[in-house]
């Protein structure tokens, strides 16, 4: 086996996996699917392993995800070698990185746009539950992530951010309604919870733990996006945990109250990069880490 990759397969091989099927990675590419197919097999043979599980959607398969690992981290280095030896020394470089949502709604870019501009940094985030951004860098989706686990993968490096603080809240009308008697187990039965999305356990967590109220046992919206989320307590559609940063910059009169006033739920935060990386990448990475662990607990 020789890792000398022929680009225009290794050039399929990744739109298969981004766009989860041969045809779109075709329309990508303006070729056939055959064509496509053709490549891959070319790679998968060159490598002695399969390489995308042929499902609906295709994805990559153990090896698939090692190598869209291995050509995310070339392309990042090559970028930025071919800025250092631009006559442009501030050619954009585009970061791919896997962020929760309560991350980029709060501290994220009130800390780092100004070095994202500095740097002329281009941005490529793909939002995700915290809980699950880590799967976007082991699968070579990202080459940096925000997570909520502790210890990191083969060949990255785990660096703790702080703590990111959550209180459960309502407007005071939906207190009135559902929780006039205090947050007990019979009106958390009915009273409508808000959650991201179905991945999120926060508030499923926390009722399971104060009041033993397992998931599915409430009525659940589920509003994406932090301040969208937000928005949904705020206007009194219902209750769920937000983010302590967030209720501070909340200035424009809408007003929520702690239905838990002695018990947030904290949630410690990781960011995930490979050890190998590229100068800039590397200052990045720093930056990040000191942004966070200024304004995170």
């Amino acid at each position: 086996m020789t890792m000398d990759l022929n680009p225009k397969h290794t050039e399929a091989f990744r739109a298969v996996v981004e766009t989860g099927s041969f045809e779109q990675a075709a329309l990508r590419l303006h070729l056939t699917s055959p064509a496509i197919s053709q490549r891959v097999r070319a790679l998968e043979s060159q490598l002695g392993n399969s390489l995308i599980v042929r499902s609906r959607p295709a994805r990559a398969t153990r090896m698939g995800q090692r190598l869209m690992q291995y050509l995310k981290r070339a392309k990042l280095l090559e970028a930025d070698l071919q800025a250092e030896l631009a006559v442009q020394q501030d050619a954009p470089l585009t970061l791919v990185l896997a962020l929760n949502a309560d991350s980029m709604g709060t501290w994220f870019f009130p800390a780092l746009s100004e070095v994202l501009i500095r740097e002329r940094v281009l941005l490529d985030l793909t939002v995700e539950d915290q809980d699950h951004t880590y799967t976007l860098l082991e699968t070579g989706m990202a080459i940096g992530c925000i997570s909520t686990e502790p210890k990191p993968m083969r060949g990255c490096t785990a660096e703790p951010l702080g703590v990111m603080r959550y209180w459960l809240v309502a407007t005071p009308a939906f207190r009135q309604q559902w929780f006039a008697h205090g947050l007990t187990r019979k009106a958390a039965r009915t009273a409508p919870v808000v959650a991201y999305t179905r991945k999120d356990t926060l508030q499923s967590s926390f009722l399971q733990e104060a009041l033993g109220l397992p998931e599915g046992a409430y009525p659940c919206h589920y509003v994406p996006g932090a301040t969208s989320h937000f928005n949904a307590i705020r206007y009194g559609l219902g209750y769920g945990m937000v983010p302590e940063l967030l209720l501070k910059a909340n200035t424009d009169g809408e007003l929520v109250e702690m239905l838990t006033p002695k018990t947030p739920a904290d949630v410690a935060l990781y960011w995930h990069t490979w050890k190998v990386q590229s100068p800039r990448m590397e200052q990045l990475s720093r930056q990040i880490i000191a942004a966070a662990r200024s304004m995170l607990k």
